[in-house]
C-alpha cells in the first residue's frame, strides 16, 4: 500500500482555527480553504445524486430537537447541547437520524440530508463539537446499509477525483488512496467485533471496557486497517456500548446489528439497523437505563406504524481529512467553532 507521507504537500492550512485578532483574514487567502471548499461543494453535489439515484428524498430538517440521539445511559458517548429558543428548552441536534427514521413514513423509499450536529465536547485532533452530519435512512436492514454505504463512499471518491483529482494531487502531492477506493472490487471487509477482538489478542490496549461491554479505540482501529485492509467493517458490536435504538444482532440481546466503516483516520461512518417495532424499543430503553417518557413519541411511531429501516452518518470533516490526507480535523471547517468551546478574548475578532 502507498504511503501518503512519502509525498510533500505543496498545500498546507495556514493553522488559524484558535489564532487571535484578523485570523480569519489569514483563512480567506488561504489555498488550502480555497482547496476544501472545493473538496465540500463536490460532496454536496455528489451526495445528491447518489442519494437520488437509489431512491432516497432530501428532507429539511430542524436544527433543534427534543429527542436527542446521545441520551444519558449506558452506550452514550457524549453530552448533547441544551439550548433555549423561544422560551422553548430544547436542544441542537446532534443527529438527524430519529427525524430521518420519522421522514422515512412520509417517504418510502428513503431520506438523506447534509446538516450541522452539535456535541458538547472538547474538539481535538479527530473531533469537532460542530460538524457537518451526512446521513441517511433507508428501508431494508444492515446489508442493505453496507451497501448503500459503500456505494456512497466510493461515488464520493470518484467524484472528487473527477471533479478535482488534477488539483488535488498537485496540492497533496498523491490520490492514490482515493483511487485504491473507487477501484476496490466488490465489497469491503467486513469482521465482527468478536472476530475483531480475537485478531487484536496480541496487541495491549486496543480493546477498552465501558461496565459489561467492550469498545474498540483509535488503536484497535489502526492496527485492524494494517492487518485486515485500508477498508475494513467491524460489526456486531456489545449492545450496551451502542446506543439502544439499534437493533439487537442475536436474541439474547447481547449484541447490535450496527457496522463502523473504518479507514483513514479510523471510523468515518457509523451506522445500523433500527428496532422495527416498539417492543425492542422498551427493552432497549430498560437496558440502558434510558427513561421511556424521553422517548414516548419514537416508542409510538414504532408501536403504530412498524417499519425496518437501517441508517448512517459520516462526519464530513473526517472524511475531507482522508482526503487530504491530514492529520487535524480543526483544520477542516471554513469557519472554525473550536474557539465556543473554549473561550476566546473579547479582542478576538472572528465571523
Amino acid at each position: 500500500m502507498t504511503k501518503l507521507s512519502q509525498f510533500r504537500p505543496s498545500v498546507q492550512p495556514p493553522a488559524t482555527w484558535d489564532s487571535g485578532a484578523g485570523a480569519f483574514l489569514t483563512t480567506l487567502r488561504s489555498p488550502w480553504y480555497s482547496l476544501v471548499a472545493e473538496l465540500q461543494d463536490t460532496v454536496q453535489v455528489a451526495t445528491a445524486d447518489y442519494a437520488r439515484s437509489r431512491g432516497l428524498k432530501a428532507l429539511s430538517l430542524p436544527l433543534t430537537t427534543r429527542t436527542i440521539t446521545c441520551p444519558s445511559g449506558l452506550g452514550s458517548d457524549t453530552e448533547p447541547v441544551a439550548v433555549n429558543v423561544s422560551g422553548v428548552d430544547t436542544y441542537l441536534s446532534d443527529s438527524a437520524q430519529f427525524l430521518l427514521e420519522y421522514g422515512c413514513q412520509i417517504a418510502p423509499g428513503g431520506c438523506y440530508g447534509i446538516l450541522p450536529s452539535f456535541r458538547n465536547e472538547v474538539p481535538d485532533a479527530t473531533h469537532l463539537s460542530q460538524f457537518t452530519h451526512s446521513e441517511a435512512e433507508i428501508p431494508g436492514g444492515l446489508d442493505d446499509l453496507i451497501d448503500y454505504v459503500e456505494g456512497y463512499v466510493k461515488a464520493l471518491a470518484g467524484s472528487i477525483l473527477d471533479r478535482c483529482g488534477d488539483r488535488l494531487a498537485e496540492a497533496r502531492g498523491d490520490v492514490s488512496h482515493l483511487e485504491r477506493m473507487v477501484n476496490s472490487a466488490g465489497g469491503f471487509e467486513r469482521l465482527t467485533f468478536d472476530e475483531a477482538e480475537r485478531l487484536l489478542r496480541d496487541e495491549e490496549g486496543c480493546i477498552g471496557y465501558e461496565g459489561d461491554g467492550r469498545t474498540l479505540n483509535r488503536k484497535g482501529e489502526r492496527l485492524l486497517m494494517e492487518r485486515v485492509n485500508e477498508f475494513v467493517w467491524v460489526t456486531h458490536f456489545d449492545h450496551l456500548t451502542v446506543p439502544f435504538y439499534q437493533a439487537f444482532g442475536d436474541n439474547e440481546g447481547r449484541t447490535a446489528k450496527n457496522a463502523d466503516l473504518l479507514f483513514g483516520l479510523g471510523e468515518i461512518v457509523g451506522s445500523g439497523e433500527r428496532h422495527t417495532d416498539a417492543e425492542p424499543v422498551r427493552k432497549s430503553l430498560a437496558m440502558h437505563n434510558v427513561p421511556e417518557h424521553d422517548y414516548a413519541w419514537y416508542v409510538d411511531m414504532k408501536q403504530e406504524m412498524p417499519l425496518r429501516t437501517a441508517g448512517f452518518g459520516m462526519g464530513v470533516e473526517r472524511f475531507l481529512m482522508w482526503v487530504l490526507d491530514h492529520h487535524d480535523i480543526r483544520d477542516i471547517p471554513l469557519v472554525s467553532r473550536v474557539g465556543e468551546t473554549t473561550k476566546w478574548p473579547e479582542s478576538v475578532d472572528r465571523p
